[in-house]
C-alpha cells in the first residue's frame, strides 16, 4: 500500500512538471500511469494532453449552514441603538431583504439578510438596545427558500367540459295551478281600538350587550400610548439643551418675492433642460445665506464653552431641515460658498431623496455651521425657529402670500414672505443679526446683488 501511494505521487508530480514544460510525450505517459491506478478516474482527450481528475463535494451542509448576523458598526458619535424587527422566527427571507432596523440617536441603520434562507432565532428582543457588532439573529441558509413555480405544461390537463344539465320539469318547479280563490280572513266582531299618534309610546330598543355598550362609551374618548423612538428623544433633548444654554433672540423681516418669482418663472424650463433638475426657491435662500454669512462672520461662528473661545469658520456648511415620519433631520450641504444654484438644487434633491428612503447616514448630518428651516412648505405664516446646537443661528422661511404693500407711494399687491433669524445673543449682537437678515432680503429681492458683490 505504501509503495502504491509513492508511485501515485511520483506519477502525479511527473505529469504536472510535464505540463509545465510543454512536453506532450511525458504528459501522455504520466496520464497512462495515472489511469492504471484503481483509485483515480482520469479523462484524457485525443487532441489534448490536458487531463481532468473528477471529484465531487456535498453541498447539503453548506446549504443548511446557520450563520449569525451581527449589528453593523456605528459612527463614532453613536454608541447604541434600539432594534425594531421587520421579520419573525420562521419567516423566509431573500438575499438583501430587510430584516430589522436599528434606530440610533441620529438615524436608522437597516440590517438586510446576507443570503436567502429562514430566520431561525432572534437574539435580541424587539426594542432591545444593541451596540456595534452585537449578534442579532441566526439565519439558516437555503432552508425554505422559495421554489420556482412548475411550468404550465406539467399541470394536468383540465377535464373536458361536461354537458349542460337539462332543466328540471316546469311542473315540478311551479306546481299545480289553483282553481279557487283563497279564503278571506274573518273580520273581528268588535271594533278595533284607535289611538292618536301622540298617545303611542315608542317601543324601547333591545338593550345592547354590556361589552358593546362599554366599548361605544370608550370609543368617544380613547387614548393610546406609543413609545418614543430614539430619534425623537434625541431631538427633544437637543432642543431643550438649546433653550437652557443659548440666550435666544429672534428678529424678523419681510421679503418681496416678485423678482425671484419672475426669474424662476422665466428660466425654469431652460434650467430643467440643462441641469435636469427643477429650480426652486430654496437654492436662492441657501446661496443668499452663504453670501450673508461671509459678510457677517459672527453669525457663522460658535462659542467653545470648554475653552471659552469664539471659533470663526472660513467655510459655510448649511444644514437644511427636512421633515420625516420619524422626526426632523438636518442633512448638511457642505462648502456652499463655492456652489451655484444648480449645485445647490442637486445637493438638496439628493439629501431629500435619502431622507425619504431612510438612508441618511450620520456623516450626512454631522457638522453644519448654519441652519435653514422652511416652514412655508406647510403653509406657515409666522414663527420663531429654535437654534440647532452647537450652531449660533437659524433662518426660518415661511409661506408666500399676496399682501398690499407701499411701493413708491402707491399701494400694490406683492407676494411677500416673512423671514425670521433666531440667534445666540451671547455671541451675536442685534446689529450683526439685523444686518445679516437685511443682506438676505436684498439678495432675494434683487439677485443681481450677487453678481455685483454689493
Amino acid at each position: 500500500m505504501l509503495s502504491h501511494s509513492r508511485c501515485f505521487t511520483r506519477n502525479f508530480s511527473r505529469s504536472l512538471s510535464a505540463l509545465r514544460q510543454g512536453n506532450n510525450v511525458l504528459a501522455r505517459r504520466a496520464t497512462a500511469a495515472l489511469s492504471a491506478s484503481p483509485s483515480i478516474t482520469v479523462k484524457s482527450e485525443p487532441r489534448s494532453s490536458i487531463f481532468q481528475i473528477q471529484y465531487f463535494r456535498t453541498s447539503v451542509a453548506y446549504r443548511d449552514e446557520v450563520v449569525t448576523v451581527k449589528a453593523p458598526a456605528f459612527a463614532e458619535s453613536v454608541t447604541e441603538g434600539d432594534v425594531r424587527w421587520e421579520k419573525a422566527v420562521g419567516d423566509t427571507v431573500s438575499e438583501d431583504e430587510l430584516v430589522c432596523e436599528i434606530e440610533t440617536d441620529k438615524t436608522s441603520v437597516q440590517v438586510p439578510s446576507p443570503a436567502a434562507g429562514v430566520i431561525e432565532e432572534l437574539l435580541i428582543p424587539d426594542g432591545g438596545k444593541v451596540e456595534g457588532g452585537t449578534p442579532l439573529f441566526k439565519l439558516r441558509k437555503g432552508a425554505g427558500a422559495p421554489k420556482a413555480e412548475a411550468p404550465a405544461a406539467a399541470a394536468p390537463p383540465p377535464p373536458p367540459p361536461s354537458a349542460a344539465p337539462s332543466p328540471p320539469p316546469a311542473a315540478a318547479a311551479v306546481g299545480p295551478i289553483p282553481t279557487t280563490m283563497p279564503p278571506v280572513p274573518p273580520v273581528p266582531a268588535h271594533a278595533m281600538d284607535t289611538k292618536p299618534v301622540s298617545a303611542i309610546k315608542p317601543t324601547a330598543a333591545p338593550a345592547a350587550p354590556v361589552g358593546q355598550a362599554e366599548g361605544a362609551a370608550k370609543g368617544a374618548r380613547t387614548e393610546s400610548r406609543v413609545k418614543m423612538n430614539r430619534m425623537r428623544l434625541r431631538i427633544a433633548q437637543r432642543l431643550k439643551e438649546a433653550q437652557n444654554t443659548c440666550a435666544m433672540l429672534t428678529t424678523f423681516n419681510e421679503v418681496d418675492m416678485s423678482n425671484i418669482s419672475e426669474m424662476r418663472q422665466s428660466y425654469k424650463d431652460a434650467f430643467l433642460k440643462k441641469h435636469n433638475i427643477k429650480l426652486g426657491f430654496m437654492s436662492a435662500f441657501v446661496k443668499a445665506a452663504a453670501y450673508a454669512l461671509a459678510d457677517q462672520p459672527a453669525v457663522n461662528a460658535v462659542i467653545d464653552d470648554t475653552t471659552k473661545e469664539i471659533v470663526y469658520r472660513d467655510y459655510v456648511d448649511i444644514s437644511v431641515a427636512v421633515a420625516t415620519p420619524k422626526g426632523l433631520v438636518v442633512p448638511v450641504i457642505r462648502s456652499v460658498e463655492g456652489m451655484n444654484f444648480a449645485d445647490i438644487e442637486k445637493a438638496i434633491n439628493a439629501l431629500g431623496e435619502k431622507a425619504r428612503k431612510n438612508e441618511l447616514a450620520v456623516e450626512d448630518m454631522d457638522g453644519g455651521t448654519f441652519t435653514i428651516s422652511n416652514g412655508g412648505v406647510f403653509g406657515s405664516l409666522f414663527g420663531t425657529p429654535i437654534i440647532n446646537p452647537p450652531q449660533s443661528a437659524i433662518l426660518g422661511m415661511h409661506g408666500i402670500f399676496d399682501k398690499p404693500v407701499a411701493i413708491g407711494g402707491k399701494v400694490e399687491v406683492r407676494p411677500m414672505m416673512y423671514v425670521a433669524l433666531t440667534y445666540d445673543h451671547r455671541l451675536i449682537d442685534g446689529r450683526e443679526a439685523v444686518t445679516f437678515l437685511r443682506k438676505i432680503k436684498s439678495v432675494i429681492e434683487d439677485p443681481r446683488v450677487l453678481l455685483l458683490d454689493m
